[in-house]
């Protein structure tokens, strides 16, 4: 089998194919109010067709977080879910690592900073990887 560009584990994941992956979301050009996924209108002020694709940053501050210590068969616990507000706007949910799973450990408003990989060994039925984010102190 030749080794093939890994799938985004998510629509708004994009893998360029000269550059770094990074996030995809979207903002309103009249109220500014930014969102993961494709719209056309906006949620806030509900202005039409208003919508601007944008790059999202990659570090923002931990909001909330929990750690999880039962899951589906084959996923490894505990592990961290988290919700960051990222630098420039957005609010998004992944998994913390690279921090131990210790409410000691883990401030709530950390700079933390968004890292790609293999999404946790996981393949398509033909086999393909899949790239994923996560998020990490920064």
């Amino acid at each position: 089998m030749s080794e093939s560009k890994p799938l985004p584990v998510v629509d708004f994941l994009k893998i360029p194919e000269d550059g770094d992956p990074y996030l995809e979301g979207y903002r309103c050009k009249k109220c500014g109010s930014i969102y993961l996924g494709e719209r056309n209108v906006c949620s806030k002020c509900f202005a039409r067709d208003e919508m601007e694709v944008i790059k999202l940053s990659d570090t923002g501050i931990l909001h909330s977080y929990a750690i999880v210590f039962r899951s589906f068969p084959g996923i490894d616990v505990p592990y961290i879910s988290a919700i960051v507000d990222l630098d420039g706007g957005g609010t998004i949910k992944g998994n913390l690592i690279n921090i131990d799973p210790d409410p000691d450990k883990i401030d709530f408003n950390m700079p933390v900073k968004i890292t790609f990989g293999d999404a946790l060994g996981r393949k398509d039925k033909e086999g393909n990887s899949y790239l994923s984010y996560f998020f990490e102190p920064a």
